[in-house]
């Protein structure tokens, strides 16, 4: 895509596109969403000392996975966002067929992007450089080119690097493929953001203790929680279980300790971040008072998202809401960040048996539902949530053939907390220890209803929209 002609079509396709997509029925209210085309990864999760920076991987010409650039959000507050010029495009040798995913970080006082450069073969195959792009006084971004080639070993399959610093050295880590199609996380170290040196595998299939585990971990993410590390990642190729595992991708973590002298992970099983039908690649910062803050993609690539019914309007996808990760008694817990109180009007409360619960007419709306047995929620005429004894089941018709499938959280439920968007839910079990997060489209007016013979304590708000300037 060369850079004139490219952002030409970039603007042509906004003025054309963006007010289909804000007036659709499905454009969220208060969740972050692309104008026009196609969103997917969250990407540069950062904050600078003033705003927080949320870039994203975004195709604006077309809800196709190509022309792959960095759309760019800046915010105060984590709740009104600004839209910013278009941060990376694929202009160069190095990324012409992508700016694939990748992070930012504040280095001499300048907000600096490290993200991979994707080239495709005519013949097949693929390569990628890891590419460095930092922020001029315009607040446009300025490539630097590539810093970093191919690991000896590995497939064209590296991708998605996220940089931060340690005690006055930079480290990466690196998601990859080896040549006989194992995934692993790479884990590399620099003086600088130029000179990097490979320490080894950091994790990945048939490492510390894993058995097999994918053929691609794309999106890792390494950081201190609480006396703990965690790295979160989206292993690829994982096969499903009964009741796991159950999408085409997943995202995953590993909780345990990583030592900074010795460069070795050690860490428990792989555990599913988010068990409902769209969520993949995360990505964290910290926050200004040191809360560590994730962003995830409401979408799973390979799967059904191209029977999405907002492709008639010109945009798919949507990010979930931010959250705040903790780890408590060894497990780690998602939560809406408390700044999301703000958007909260007209609080009701209600207690009784679940059948004779009011219905919430609302297309944007939280809910906080204390429990104590069976119950069943309806979300229109598409999604269903039953709790069950020792599980909760989430029910979906499929985009594709209207058939229902079914993910699982296989633990018992004593407290719920969901945030609903005009076409989105996000379900919080028990102060947030279990998340699912689910895109769905009522085909008429979007209403929840409840159905159960126990007795439920429910209070809950209407949404307020937030601003996207």
């Amino acid at each position: 895509m060369k850079k004139n002609k490219g952002l030409s079509a970039i603007l042509q396709a906004v003025m054309s596109h963006s007010a289909m997509a804000v007036k659709d029925k499905y454009y969220p209210r208060w969740h972050l969403a692309p104008i026009t085309g196609l969103l997917n990864d969250p990407n540069g999760f950062s904050f600078d000392g003033k705003y927080y920076h949320l870039f994203y991987q975004w195709n604006p010409l077309s809800c196709e996975h190509r022309n792959k650039c960095w759309g760019h959000w800046r915010s105060k507050d984590l709740i009104t966002w600004q839209h910013q010029p278009i941060a990376l495009m694929p202009d160069e040798v190095y990324d012409k067929d992508g700016c694939y995913s990748g992070s930012a970080a504040m280095n001499n006082g300048k907000l600096t992007l490290c993200y991979t450069g994707n080239i495709k073969f005519s013949h097949a195959g693929r390569s990628a450089w890891q590419c460095l792009a930092v922020e001029n006084e315009q607040g446009d971004f300025d490539k630097l080119g590539p810093v970093l080639g191919l690991p000896e070993g590995y497939s064209g399959h590296v991708r998605d690097p996220k940089i931060w610093q340690y005690q006055n050295r930079w480290y990466m880590v690196l998601g990859a493929q080896t040549l006989d199609n194992q995934g692993k996380v790479l884990l590399y170290t620099a003086p600088d953001l130029y000179q990097w040196q490979l320490l080894g595998e950091l994790a990945g299939s048939h490492l510390g203790g894993l058995g097999d585990a994918g053929y691609m971990w794309e999106c890792p993410d390494l950081f201190e929680l609480n006396g703990a590390f965690i790295l979160l990642t989206c292993p690829q190729g994982i096969k499903p279980e009964e009741k796991d595992f159950l999408n085409t991708h997943s995202s995953a973590y590993l909780i345990g300790h990583f030592d900074y002298n010795t460069h070795q992970f050690s860490h428990g099983e792989l555990i599913e971040l988010d068990a409902g039908f769209e969520f993949y690649a995360p990505q964290t910062t910290l926050a200004a008072d040191g809360r560590r803050i994730m962003f995830g993609w409401m979408g799973v690539p390979d799967g059904e998202e191209m029977y999405q019914p907002t492709i008639i309007n010109g945009w798919i996808h949507q990010m979930t809401c931010p959250r705040e990760l903790e780890i408590k008694q060894g497990k780690l817990y998602q939560r809406p960040i408390k700044e999301l109180q703000q958007l909260r009007n007209k609080q009701q409360h209600w207690h009784g048996i679940a059948d004779n619960a009011p219905e919430v007419d609302d297309v944007s709306v939280e809910l906080d539902i204390q429990l104590s047995g069976g119950l069943s929620i309806y979300f229109s005429d598409t999604l269903e949530l039953i709790i069950e004894k020792n599980q909760a089941i989430l029910k979906r018709r499929s985009f594709k053939n209207a058939q229902w499938h079914s993910r699982y959280w296989q633990y018992p439920v004593t407290q719920l907390q969901i945030l609903c968007d005009s076409s989105s839910v996000e379900i919080f079990f028990n102060n947030g220890i279990g998340v699912m997060s689910s895109r769905f489209f009522a085909s008429e007016k979007q209403q929840i209803k409840f159905s159960g013979k126990d007795k439920i304590t429910l209070t809950y708000w209407r949404l307020n929209d937030a601003l996207v300037k």
